[in-house]
């Protein structure tokens, strides 16, 4: 079996990559190139909104440097959950940036464009028993399925395989798996799945995999009949043992194996060997098939609209009174605002240096820090409304009384004018689902020049 040799462009499309990277994939045979372009990391506002959360000129410039270099070696370009999130305003807005890099450089593409939108038909028949939490997600409600917001599937290889069998420069994926971006290369072209979907899911992040690690540059990865090898391009990182085994367990919860929508894959055999000082060897990965064929489902909904205030806090009394403090706003801000109803807004405090991050998770008894940033967080039905209680809450902090309160100066240092910021929509996952529904993605062929 003739090996498999590509390359990860980077961790995240737009994130960028060294040049020099590029070159010294180049400087052997590659048979495609893949990049991730979507994650659910960055939260549900960039699924509800269709907005991405990476630039439109950093993916401009990811793309204008490896178009050329696909259409002239005559391999293909993967590109997964375009966009950020893999909704059809995510996809569209590649598309154009494609087609604008094609008429600068006198490109025509034949590009594979897979849409993985939802219908509302759908949903209402997914809705009725056929839908179950992902990840501790609780049961969807289907009075909530008209108010999702471009819902979306996650598919796996097999529609990017049937993209790949037109043989097209470009296949523009919409909210894809990562694993199916580089694993489907391999398995059309007969090898192991298991092995396929391991190596997927070490190269979908780049060179994060390396040392000194870097979503931000480039990995090589070879494949062969029973092993496959991983190497960052740039010399200056290096694949050990240890950091391509660690990075096995990126964001998996079990160590022994992780699951895609092909199936389990084992590593509980798995090996990782030093091939060079630079370059690691992995075996033993295998698929365990599943037995139906599942599919995860994303939707967001609008809740609100946002507004934020920031300040610091230095008074070391009002420091140890901040939870008085923050009830006192409340309170105050529930007499006041008069313009939204109770219940329809909520307020939040942040005390970075406090418990911001781990909230009541955080562990008791840590001396009091010398200084505080808070934030302020007001969601309201319109974005008038939360800029009023914004207002309300920051003018209410900054003179709030407090026990051994010394004067009557305001509490509150800002670093900003203005101090209050409007923060937009607001949306959370109300769709985190797996469905045993069948779905099917049929890739559109179009030329883009």
């Amino acid at each position: 079996m003739k090996p498999v040799r590509y390359l990860s462009l980077c961790g995240l499309l737009g994130y960028g990559y060294a040049p020099e990277s590029l070159a010294n994939a180049l400087a052997g045979e590659l048979d495609f190139v893949g990049v991730d372009a979507g994650s659910t990391d960055p939260g549900p506002y960039y699924l509800g909104s269709g907005k991405g959360f990476v630039k439109r000129l950093q993916v401009k410039r990811d793309l204008e440097l490896i178009l050329p270099v696909i259409k002239a070696k005559k391999i293909p370009l993967i590109i997964g959950s375009a966009g950020g999130s893999g909704a059809r305003p995510h996809v569209d807005s590649v598309i154009e940036i494609i087609s604008e890099i094609a008429a600068e450089k006198a490109l025509e593409l034949k590009t594979a464009v897979i849409y993985s939108d939802l219908s509302g038909e759908f949903l209402h028949e997914a809705a009725q028993g056929h839908l179950t939490g992902c990840g501790g997600a609780p049961d969807f409600d289907p009075a909530l399925t008209d108010e999702l917001c471009n819902p979306v599937a996650q598919f796996g290889t097999g529609p990017i395989i049937e993209a790949l069998k037109q043989n097209v420069d470009v296949v523009v994926a919409g909210r894809c798996c990562d694993t199916a971006i580089f694993a489907s290369y391999p398995i059309m072209h007969g090898f192991p799945e298991g092995l396929a979907l391991h190596a997927a899911k070490i190269a979908e992040c780049g060179a994060l995999c390396a040392r000194p690690v870097g979503a931000n540059d480039s990995l090589v990865v070879e494949m062969f009949e029973d092993h496959f090898t991983v190497e960052p391009p740039n010399p200056q990182r290096a694949c050990t043992p240890d950091s391509v085994a660690a990075h096995s367990l990126y964001e998996q919860p079990d160590p022994n194996c992780f699951y895609e929508p092909e199936g389990k894959i084992d590593l509980s055999d798995c090996t990782f060997e030093a091939v060079s000082d630079r370059k690691v060897k992995v075996s033993g990965s295998k698929l365990i098939r599943a037995d139906k064929i599942t599919t995860k489902l994303e939707g967001s909904r609008l809740v609100g609209f946002r507004a934020v205030t920031i300040a610091g806090v230095r008074d070391p009394a009002a420091i140890r009174h901040l939870a008085e403090i923050e009830n006192g706003v409340r309170n105050a801000v529930a007499v006041s605002a008069n313009f939204v109803k109770s219940g329809e807004y909520s307020l939040r405090f942040l005390r970075y240096g406090l418990d911001a991050v781990m909230g009541k998770l955080e562990s008791a008894g840590h001396p009091l820090p010398k200084e505080v940033g808070l934030v302020i967080e007001a969601v309201a039905p319109s974005q008038e409304q939360a800029d009023a209680l914004i207002g309300l809450a920051r003018s209410k902090a900054l003179h709030q009384g407090f026990p051994n309160r010394k004067a009557t100066a305001g509490n509150l240092a800002f670093p900003f004018s203005p101090s209050d910021f409007s923060g937009g929509a607001v949306y959370e996952f109300a769709l985190y689902h797996i469905t045993d529904l069948q779905l099917d993605f049929i890739p559109e062929i179009r030329i883009i020049r």
